[in-house]
């Protein structure tokens, strides 16, 4: 690739020890359910994986059931939910469209919870919403994937726990960047997706709480602890347990990141960029800014040709032209399609940051030049 290659956040590019253990389970290519050598060996690379992943989350291994991706595992767990007697849900305002509109296609009762300026969810609300009749399902992400604002989730899963609802957690953004532990976030259960961390896309893993049972969505054979039909993914879930190892051998690098887009974000922002949640805790690697009158669409796509990857918020939505959800809920509706996210992971440099920094400040300084002209003219 050449380039410079700030999009983690919509997938991070693979990691070497993913592409070798990945390579050596493609070459093996055995059934995991299978009796015989080869099928002992794929077990093998999927239990070894399941322990990894497990001990990114701070989780039993038991407790990790392997998918397709957040998409699935985050279906799953609302069924699960729905399944053990919650009624209703309360959705965060800034939550992936994949929660979202699974909340909706559930077909009970779904309540929005706001979130401020900062797109921080409103804990007084929740309590509000709590003691509505009926238990609920609370879903609220870890770090929101657009403007990588932090939740308070160990306090929410206080006022869901006390209210005998169930608190679904999202951490496929903030797993491998910041330090996530079921046990400490609260969590009923939390859901991960392997190419967030450097593995390989299309597996994920639904993590649950000791004493929450999910529901298969998936009718067949007995994968997963019957739990999830169809043959595992070996050479992808063996990656996805290599990324999440390497992952967490990578934590204490965060703050060098932290930096790097620290002073980044001072340059655009003195140069009339708006940073979105600037107030809140964020995800170290992640800048989410807008920039007034300046098109989304056409930020992306003059950087690229400057030779600097970016996108423009929810990797789902891209080549669409449509508000940002992250900017909509904290009420900035002015700049809810000028917002470009950058990301870093595993791969950047400093240098990547201040190239970005660089490309943008050129070209926007040139867009202002040609404003002034008009006018004058």
């Amino acid at each position: 690739m050449t380039g410079v290659y700030l999009d983690y956040n919509a997938s991070g590019l693979v990691r070497p020890e993913v592409q070798d253990i990945m390579a050596k389970a493609l070459a093996d290519n055995g059934n995991p359910s299978a009796v015989h050598a080869a099928g002992r060996c794929a077990r093998a690379r999927v239990e070894t994986a399941r322990a990894q992943v497990a001990e990114l989350v701070g989780a039993d291994p038991t407790a990790v059931i392997f998918s397709s991706g957040g998409t699935e595992s985050n279906a799953q767990a609302i069924v699960s939910a729905i399944a053990a007697g919650c009624e209703r849900l309360i959705v965060g305002a800034t939550e992936h469209p994949c929660v979202a509109e699974a909340a909706t296609a559930s077909g009970k009762p779904v309540k929005m919870l706001p979130v401020d300026r900062d797109g921080v969810v409103d804990l007084k609300k929740l309590a509000q919403l709590l003691a509505l009749p009926g238990r609920a399902v609370v879903a609220i992400h870890h770090a929101n994937n657009e403007s990588g604002a932090i939740q308070p989730i160990a306090e929410a899963a206080k006022l869901v726990r006390a209210a005998g609802g169930w608190l679904h957690v999202d951490a496929i953004q903030s797993a491998g960047k910041i330090a996530v532990s079921l046990r400490d976030l609260g969590a009923d259960s939390l859901t991960l997706s392997a190419h967030k961390l450097g593995g390989p896309q299309g597996v994920g893993a639904l993590v649950l709480k000791e004493g929450r049972e999910a529901v298969r969505i998936l009718h067949g054979a007995g994968q997963e602890r019957g739990l999830r039909a169809g043959t595992e993914n070996v050479p992808g879930i063996a990656g996805f347990g290599t990324a999440a190892d390497c992952a967490a051998r990578d934590l204490p690098l965060a703050e060098a990141h932290k930096a790097w887009r620290d002073a980044a974000e001072a340059r655009v922002k003195a140069a009339g960029a708006v940073i979105i949640a600037e107030g809140a805790p964020r995800l170290p690697n992640t800048l989410f800014m807008a920039a007034p009158g300046w098109e989304s669409p056409q930020q992306l796509i003059t950087l690229d040709l400057m030779g600097v990857m970016v996108s423009g918020g929810s990797a789902c939505s891209s080549g669409k032209i449509k508000p940002s959800r992250a900017i909509l809920a904290t009420g900035r509706t002015s700049l809810a399609t000028n917002g470009i996210r950058i990301s870093g992971g595993w791969g950047t440099t400093e240098a990547d940051w201040v190239r970005f920094a660089d490309a943008w400040l050129e070209a926007w300084g040139k867009r202002q030049a040609r404003a002034r002209q008009a006018e004058v003219a």
